[in-house]
């Protein structure tokens, strides 16, 4: 998967719909999300996120790209999301594996918005 598809793929896991989402994040993803039970893995994954309002729009930054190995990609990026006048930041990563030569599944993500108060933070003042 070229580099643009790669964003483009994990756009529509933040804009699209419940379907879309339960077609690309395999069952035995591990997610890590900033709200409880904050671990989850398999269907339980999929449900948590497949059942939240989608984002209408979604901005990437900082943005890097790793292929460990063939059928592995791993990405990390900064994420900006909107919806009806609400917004979302966090540092995120996926990875995705290639099941066949054009389908490709999400088994791993996790997102931590910007800490407040961090020592890095207090440590600039």
């Amino acid at each position: 998967m070229d580099d643009d598809r790669v964003w483009s793929f994990e756009k529509s896991l933040w804009t699209g719909g419940a379907d879309h989402y339960r077609e690309l994040v395999d069952d035995e993803c591990l997610m890590v999300l900033p709200h409880p039970p904050f671990v989850l893995s398999g269907s339980q994954a999929i449900e948590a996120v497949a059942d939240t309002p989608r984002w209408s729009g979604v901005d990437f930054s900082n943005g890097q790209i790793a292929r460990p190995q063939e059928g592995l990609i791993v990405i990390a990026y900064h994420a900006k999301a909107s919806r009806d006048g609400e917004t979302y930041e966090a540092h995120c990563t996926s990875t995705y594996r290639r099941l066949s030569p054009e389908v490709w599944r999400v088994i791993q993500h996790q997102q931590t918005p910007p800490l407040v108060g961090s020592t890095a933070e207090k440590t600039a003042e």
